[in-house]
């Protein structure tokens, strides 16, 4: 069974959010950073991951990205601030 991620990107500190889930993280993170897809991240500029879970499962990422939809604004930069406090672009901690 292939593990999944879940993920949080922005823009800036404290700017526009992108919550997603994956099967491979560099590999779509890598697609939101260059604009490979039209959509919501190209659109709003969110280029930096902030924040990232492993998961059992794709299905379990899915779970998890709901939960995480689901929640406030605020849950999501408690997230994002719990692992990443300088808010800095830790894609390349996972290249």
């Amino acid at each position: 069974m292939k593990q999944g991620y879940v993920y949080i990107m922005f823009n800036q500190k404290s700017g526009t959010l992108y919550t997603g889930v994956t099967s491979d993280l560099v590999k779509r993170v890598y697609e939101h950073k260059n604009g490979i897809f039209d959509g919501f991240t190209k659109q709003y500029g969110i280029d930096k991951l902030g924040y990232y879970e492993i998961c059992g499962s794709v299905k379990d990422a899915i779970l998890r990205e709901k939960q995480i939809k689901a929640g406030s604004r605020k849950k999501k930069i408690e997230l994002i601030e719990k692992q990443n406090p300088d808010w800095l672009d830790i894609y390349f901690t996972i290249i």
